[in-house]
């Protein structure tokens, strides 16, 4: 059995930088491009600096052909900054990080009424917004805890594009369906562990992540809406790396790397469950779609013939672990 994808797309990919990028980068390859987050440090929140940005991905890719569509880290702009932002070549949108929520995020959005200004230029300018959308609650609740602040967003500001970013709980799915201007991303990891997988047994770190893996009932619904072809959610893999020393440790960084395995895992899941027909749409249709992208000619061909996942991954001075390390995935890529 195969499937030929039609260039596919990462809607939410962390590269890193120096060592690091040049090591993760070629390994997103086979994606006819992504979203490439912007929390580095200090995070990139000018033109320039998206621009230097987007020439040191293409350096670290070598002749891969992939697009990058960059996001700039949300703080207060003015019209002429924003309009600057939105002429500058590979610029997609704006990610809006609540302050201190997740990896170099310090320099988020402390409170939202600060950025009210800047969202309602941005509505009237058609840029969109990109929201890593968690409290600072109890750990289990912090997605439900922020859904009402995506509603008074949608509500707000009905004309601005609002992606909730790598959403984990049913409820999400839900507020997805109540208003036409939310789309959402969804990981692989969220499509297939819960909780119990990260620390019902021995602690398994690099499956450690946030938003934090929820419950059964949450995947189960997260899966079904991918299975399904719901029209407003997208694959965003927030395959997020860090060196195996920074997870295997006190204070594990929060991260699943799941970029060089994704497309393989995804058709697995998608055969299994008898939907291969749903991944096109998952992958790219629904993004270009909502978007109106026109991404990179590119052909993938998966095939149902396994495909062993490294033990590690280590070039530059730079060992990563991935999702699966050490295991087999039945499918794998062709061409």
């Amino acid at each position: 059995m195969e499937i030929t994808l039609d260039s596919p797309l990462d809607m939410h990919l962390h590269l890193r930088d120096g060592d690091m990028l040049k090591l993760v980068a070629p390994l997103s390859g086979d994606f006819a491009g992504a979203v490439i987050m912007p929390n580095l440090v200090p995070p990139v929140t000018e033109p320039g600096g998206m621009l230097a940005y987007n020439q040191r991905i293409r350096e670290a890719m070598g002749n891969t052909p992939f697009s990058c569509y960059m996001t700039l880290f949300f703080t207060k702009q003015n019209e002429q900054q924003l309009a600057l932002a939105q002429s500058t070549p590979s610029f997609f949108a704006y990610k809006l990080y609540p302050a201190g929520i997740t990896t170099n995020s310090e320099g988020g959005v402390a409170r939202l009424a600060e950025a009210e200004n800047t969202l309602k230029l941005m509505e009237e300018m058609g840029i969109p917004l990109l929201v890593h959308g968690e409290s600072h609650g109890f750990v289990m609740d912090r997605e439900a805890e922020f859904l009402g602040v995506y509603r008074q967003l949608a509500q707000q500001f009905p004309k601005l594009r609002i992606c909730m970013e790598h959403i984990t709980t049913a409820a999400a799915l839900d507020l997805l369906d109540e208003f036409e201007n939310l789309c959402a991303t969804v990981t692989l990891q969220h499509l297939i562990i819960t909780l119990d997988d990260v620390a019902g047994g021995a602690l398994q770190p690099h499956l450690f992540c946030k938003p934090i893996a929820k419950r059964p009932g949450d995947r189960d619904a997260l899966l079904q809406a991918a299975l399904s072809g719901h029209p407003r959610l997208m694959f965003g893999s927030d395959s997020a790396p860090h060196p195996r020393c920074k997870k295997e440790a006190c204070g594990c960084a929060a991260g699943v790397f799941t970029a060089p395995l994704a497309l393989p895992k995804l058709a697995e899941i998608f055969a299994r469950h008898g939907a291969l027909c749903q991944l096109q749409s998952f992958v790219s249709g629904n993004a270009r779609r909502i978007y109106g992208l026109t991404p990179l000619a590119k052909q993938v061909t998966l095939q149902n013939t396994p495909m062993a996942v490294p033990g590690s991954y280590r070039s530059y001075g730079q060992q990563v672990v991935p999702m699966y390390a050490g295991e087999h995935i039945s499918w794998s890529i062709k061409s």
